[in-house]
């Protein structure tokens, strides 16, 4: 009879050979299989970039603005790269796996170093809380279409949710009286998936704290040790942890994180201007766990039809003040 192992098997199995020459057994298996806070070297190294969601309404139903054209602009305000969401590109299906045509991303691409910038990662929408099967199989078409998109563009980080991401639902409504261990179990299954398949492309899927289900550092990091894949990773949302202080959950995470949201208040868009990040406090967090890469900055627009958001005015102020607190903490 021959017996076939995964990676993550041989990974785990070869994990207890230590343990069997010192006599500790099994019983301490568990932690050494979890999921390690990412190990790097050099000490903290951090480049800014736009994420491409500070730009949506010019990018999307005002169709003002493209992809190509928002890379000028953040080459204008002196990026040092740019997250082109999976949104904006055309063939884009917000219900099915469409992706953009092979000439329109090695477009992106050129454009992108011509301008000197680099793609910090680009990302699409799922709902994995969902009952449906069928509609959570589809995302998962969706995220592996789109990990070969990312290897192509050279984004190295594909931001997915693990929450629910349709408005006036929860969590526990979409997934119709499930418990949170049996969501947890098949929110894990299908992100699984998606990294296994992304890793033969050499992209990283990165699970954003977005939404209801991942409230907390320690929910996220229970979701991604589940996940338990080496191309599995945080990415920190600093402006969606529901938690009496937000940046004690960030540093929780932060050992983890392949990319973050910079978010200009820790408490939603609501509050943006009474609560404003404070930036300085999150460098020292982002500094401390020796985090070596791109801090993508993500200005909203306050909901409402009064909202006079103009990003060519909120987006070079945000990078300004961030690049300040980064000089700052050095």
């Amino acid at each position: 009879m021959s017996v076939s192992l995964t990676r993550r098997d041989f990974l785990k199995h070869a994990a207890l050979l230590p343990l069997a020459a010192t006599g500790l057994g099994l019983g301490a298996s568990s932690a050494l299989a979890a999921v390690e806070p990412i190990k790097r070297v050099g000490g903290p190294l951090l480049k800014v970039s736009c994420n491409a969601y500070s730009f949506a309404h010019l990018l999307g139903r005002r169709g003002e603005m493209n992809l190509l054209q928002l890379a000028d602009v953040c080459a204008k305000m002196n990026f040092d790269a740019f997250d082109p969401t999976g949104y904006y590109f055309p063939g884009y299906e917000k219900n099915g796996p469409g992706v953009p045509t092979d000439r329109f991303i090695f477009e992106l691409k050129r454009r992108a170093f011509d301008l000197g910038l680099g793609i910090s990662g680009t990302g699409v929408g799922n709902n994995f809380t969902t009952a449906d099967k069928a509609a959570r199989a589809l995302d998962v078409q969706r995220i592996k279409n789109w990990s070969e998109v990312a290897a192509k563009l050279g984004a190295p980080v594909l931001r997915v949710f693990a929450d629910t991401q349709m408005r006036a639902e929860t969590w526990e409504s979409v997934s119709k009286g499930a418990t949170r261990a049996q969501v947890e179990a098949w929110i894990a299954d299908d992100i699984r998936a998606c990294a296994d398949y992304a890793g033969k492309f050499g992209v990283i899927i990165g699970v954003q704290n977005h939404g209801d289900f991942l409230k907390t550092a320690d929910n996220l990091l229970a979701l991604i040790k589940r996940i338990d894949s080496p191309w599995c990773g945080a990415i920190v949302d600093t402006g969606y942890f529901k938690a009496p202080d937000p940046y004690t959950e960030m540093a929780k995470a932060a050992p983890y994180a392949v990319n973050w949201q910079v978010k200009q208040s820790p408490y939603g868009v609501e509050k943006q201007d009474e609560m404003p990040t404070d930036l300085m406090r999150l460098l020292r967090i982002v500094r401390d766990s020796g985090y070596r890469g791109y801090l993508p900055i993500e200005a909203l627009s306050p909901r409402g039809a009064g909202s006079t958001y103009d990003p060519y005015t909120v987006v070079p102020k945000f990078l300004a003040d961030l690049r300040a607190a980064i000089a700052a903490t050095a």
